[in-house]
């Protein structure tokens, strides 16, 4: 899961650079019957509207809203309109919220819930929803805990294992010798943490402070903290936080840490151009899961929200509305049994012709083709975990503004569980 307000600039093409993991297996089964079950498919989405997360929503609505129109525009699911059913979850300080958006969208039946993007959300949320089985896909939830967490569960956001690991090889590339690790304790921000650490110890890097360190993700003060990091002499320093960033990084500056040779990860490689002083952050290197949307799918965004400045999961969610139905519709009905019995074939977990829209997916699977869908998020299909098997992580610089400029990708490989 990630964070704050951003406006990210495409400077370079995306350069992929394959790194090593695990291969992941894939699985999967479902039914090949494509007659209608007379129900109709309520497409249903837990995003964060209020809170601390609440720069997340407009992408996310807006690309849910995108996909129930290109669904519904290529004939809907079974020969019938999706309908939709959204409510807010805030964020993970807001437990109440999480519960009760939940529960408003399940009392409507959803045939799948896409969201929450918070792994924390997610936690508190996903037994009651898998429970009902229905099955849930998160746009943004990378807990590394998460992998094989439900029959019921999946995801279209590569878990921690991949971003931890790219984070952790560029930090080694750099030839940092004394790392320290300023993280909040949360589900998020501790299971990205470990994935990093052991990534950078087995190259011989010294993580002088944060190894089991955290701090309180309602902290202010950030003084002490510094004090100490300063102490450690660290040659850099990876920030693993959420709004907490900016109050962290202005005290680093003012204890005379070098904010040029900082590490941000998806929680906060975000736009600091109204926050920072120019040229604070410039040189710091910021990682973000998934394929950096392209212009054309921003441009369709826009025409749901013109205001959109941010699209941060924005094809996660649009991915994991169109994977749904397609799973629906290859199986016949539109309960959520069914829709997480074909939530692998669909993807390519058994193989099947490539196709990139709902529209040209759905002509396939009424000729009886398997298929493997390809979309917006660049994601492989679902492993045995129900994570995606491969996944990009997009690595930027920040220039002189405070902006994080896209720099290439780097494909991965998901291990499984």
């Amino acid at each position: 899961m990630r964070r704050p307000s951003r406006t990210i600039m495409t400077t370079a093409v995306a350069a992929t650079a394959a790194f090593v993991m695990a291969l992941a297996g894939c699985g999967g089964s479902s039914s090949s019957s494509s007659s209608s079950s007379g129900s109709t498919f309520v497409l249903g989405g837990l995003f964060p509207q209020t809170g601390s997360l609440a720069y997340l929503g407009p992408a996310e609505v807006a690309a849910f809203k995108l996909a129930a129109k290109d669904i519904n525009a290529a004939g809907g699911v079974l020969g019938k309109d999706v309908t939709t059913a959204m409510a807010d979850t805030s964020d993970s300080d807001h437990a109440d919220q999480n519960t009760s958006g939940a529960e408003s969208v399940l009392s409507k039946n959803p045939s799948v819930i896409i969201g929450p993007p918070s792994s924390s959300v997610v936690k508190n949320v996903y037994k009651e929803i898998t429970a009902a089985k229905v099955p849930i896909i998160s746009n943004g939830a990378t807990s590394t805990n998460f992998s094989g967490l439900s029959d019921y569960f999946f995801r279209t956001v590569p878990p921690d294992t991949v971003q931890g690991a790219v984070m952790g090889n560029l930090i080694v590339q750099d030839g940092v010798q004394k790392l320290a690790i300023a993280v909040f304790n949360d589900e998020y921000g501790t299971s990205l943490r470990n994935v990093v650490v052991k990534t950078v110890e087995a190259s011989g890097v010294n993580v002088v402070y944060g190894e089991k360190d955290t701090f309180d993700p309602t902290e202010t003060n950030f003084s002490s903290l510094v004090t100490t990091i300063k102490a450690a002499k660290p040659d850099a320093v990876l920030v693993i936080a959420f709004d907490q960033t900016k109050a962290l990084v202005k005290e680093m500056a003012a204890q005379g840490i070098d904010t040029h040779k900082l590490y941000m990860v998806d929680g906060n490689t975000a736009d600091y151009s109204d926050t920072f002083s120019s040229g604070l952050l410039k040189g710091t290197t910021g990682t973000i899961p998934g394929a950096h949307p392209t212009d054309a799918f921003q441009a369709r965004l826009k025409t749901i929200n013109s205001k959109l400045t941010d699209f941060t999961y924005g094809a996660e969610t649009y991915d994991a509305a169109v994977l749904a139905a397609l799973a629906a519709q290859k199986g016949g009905k539109t309960d959520g049994e069914t829709v997480q019995k074909n939530l692998a074939a669909v993807s390519g977990a058994d193989g099947g012709t490539k196709c990139t829209s709902y529209k040209a997916c759905l002509a396939l699977l009424k000729k009886g083709k398997s298929i493997e869908y390809v979309g917006q998020s660049g994601v492989g299909p679902f492993n045995s975990d129900n994570d995606p098997s491969t996944a990009y992580i997009g690595v930027y610089k920040f220039n002189a503004d405070n902006k994080p400029v896209f720099d290439h990708s780097q494909k991965g490989e998901v291990p499984k569980s």
